[in-house]
């Protein structure tokens, strides 16, 4: 149990150290190249903190665990937007940009819809995995092509006002990448491992542990960045995870196993749309102003909690589960749904109404 401990401990400063150098490196590499923190936040930092995620799938698959393999990504995609986006807007309000909620979240939820649509029949075979590696690449380009319009993307970067050379920049990348790996893997191994001393089932561990724990250099990497007022980044990596996750994780391997990836019914029935539900959620957040505020990050928080709490209820098949279930179903989700429908039926009508204040002023000029 010792043991497992201090690998826990070494997971998370591992993780921390990580995501400081990650966010160093990315950021310079932004300002050397005139591409604005958002667009390296959806592209580079988003593409290594899955490296978790991509190589507990490979090895999944390799093993002969599909339902893991999927499980992974389907759930570390919950993780992101629920638990993650909520706690670093705990730490600071998450100031969210116009081509995130133009194009990015949208992208992310449609990409969501598509590979529940392609795991109908029960796999992610060939022509699944080289569709979602395409859609993966178009984003990565309209991604770059959208940054480089951005106004302010050659300004200097708050962390970077000590000029750092690109090869240091490079060097921090890679360091942080491989710290954040590392750091992954050890907290991944310590915390199963006390959760099987302690008489967890293994349903249970995958759907929490694997999860969350693949899932951390994100958490690591977004709060680093918020502290160093790299919202952009933050909100970005996120995004871009998840679009990530879906593209190159599930979609690579299934390319590379020709045999492709089976996906559990369950899965398909209940864990995949959770994951668009999650997508869904974002949207009237962004709505707000602009603005992913504390209480919404509570909400978040709250969501992913219940969610947990559910999956373990209901894999130990507790006695209190279908209570639980029936108050999630007809009281807080509903609630919830309302509140989203209100706020963004009013953020609409703020904006329709500043327009027209604005084509008034116009006119009568």
């Amino acid at each position: 149990m010792l043991i497992d401990i201090l690998l826990v401990t070494a997971g998370l400063i591992l993780l921390i150290l990580g995501g400081e150098a990650l966010v160093r490196g990315a950021s310079t590499l932004a300002s050397k190249a005139g591409i604005s923190p958002l667009v390296i936040g959806l592209v580079v930092v988003s593409a290594a903190t899955s490296a978790p995620e991509f190589a507990v799938t490979v090895g999944a698959v390799l093993n002969g665990e599909p339902d893991l393999a999927v499980g992974n990504v389907v759930g570390s995609n919950i993780v992101n937007v629920l638990f993650i986006l909520g706690a670093s807007a705990l730490v600071a309000p998450l100031i969210i940009k116009r081509q995130l909620v133009r194009f990015d979240i949208p992208f992310m939820l449609v990409l969501s819809v598509v590979v529940l649509l392609l795991s109908l029949d029960g796999n992610v075979g060939l022509l699944d995995g080289l569709l979602l590696l395409m859609a993966l690449a178009a984003h990565t380009i309209a991604s770059i092509v959208l940054g480089r319009r951005e106004k302010n993307a050659t300004e200097t970067l708050p962390l970077n006002s000590k000029p750092v050379s690109i090869w240091l920049a490079l060097i921090l990348l890679a360091v942080g990448i491989g710290l954040l790996v590392l750091g992954a893997q050890s907290l991944v191994a310590g915390a199963v491992s006390i959760a099987t001393n302690l008489g967890v089932s293994s349903l249970v561990i995958g759907l929490t542990v694997v999860a969350v724990g693949t899932s951390l250099p994100e958490l690591a990497t977004s709060i680093v960045a918020i502290r160093k007022g790299e919202t952009d980044m933050a909100v970005g990596n996120i995004v871009g995870s998840n679009i990530f996750n879906i593209g190159m994780v599930l979609g690579l391997p299934a390319v590379l196993f020709g045999s492709g990836i089976p996906v559990a019914q369950s899965l398909i029935a209940i864990d995949m749309p959770l994951m668009i539900a999650a997508a869904v959620a974002l949207l009237p957040m962004a709505f707000t102003g602009l603005v992913l505020a504390r209480w919404e990050g509570v909400l978040f928080v709250s969501m992913y909690v219940a969610y947990t709490l559910y999956l373990v209820l209901a894999s130990t098949e507790h006695d209190a589960a279908s209570g639980f279930t029936l108050v999630m179903l007809w009281f807080v989700i509903p609630l919830i749904a309302a509140t989203l429908i209100a706020i963004t039926a009013f953020e609409i009508g703020l904006l329709r109404g500043k327009r027209l204040a604005k084509k008034q002023e116009v006119d009568s000029a």
